[in-house]
Order: structure tokens, then C-alpha cells, then sequence
């Protein structure tokens, strides 16, 4: 198992990169997250995959999140 961070995820599109430690960023699609109902990922997630070879390059499989990001820091509106 192969760990590292979300770099981006597009909910709409279903698909994202992850940066994997130690090695460079790795494609995942929606079907490789391993959840149930809704499948997603957030900016900042830490998580635990499978790496192989796809089409176009290096993708993800099995999914894991193992740390949550954070939650982004609301602003303050002014009224």
C-alpha cells in the first residue's frame, strides 16, 4: 500500500491526483475509492491506496482515507 495526500479532487467530474510520498502524483477516479454511498475526496486528505499501471499513466485503486483534512477556515462577512 502506497500512502500520500489529495492534491485536488473534482466532485462534479469525479476524478483527482494525489501527490504519493516518496514518488509522484498518481491519478484516482471516483470507482477507486473504497466507501460507501457518495464517493469524494477533499484538498489536504491523507490517504492509503494500490498503484497501477493505467492507460495514460500511474492510477490509483482501493482508496483509503486515513486522515481527514481540516476543515477550511470560514471569513468573517462583514454586513
Amino acid at each position: 500500500m502506497s500512502t500520500g495526500t489529495v492534491k485536488w479532487f473534482n466532485s462534479e467530474k469525479g476524478f483527482g491526483f494525489i501527490a504519493q510520498k516518496g514518488g509522484g502524483d498518481v491519478f484516482c477516479h471516483f470507482s477507486a475509492i473504497a466507501s460507501e454511498g457518495y464517493r469524494s475526496l477533499n484538498e489536504g486528505d491523507e490517504v492509503e491506496f494500490e498503484v497501477e499501471q493505467g492507460k495514460k499513466g500511474l492510477q490509483a485503486k482501493n482508496v483509503r482515507v486515513i486522515k481527514a483534512a481540516s476543515a477550511p477556515a470560514r471569513q468573517r462577512q462583514s454586513y
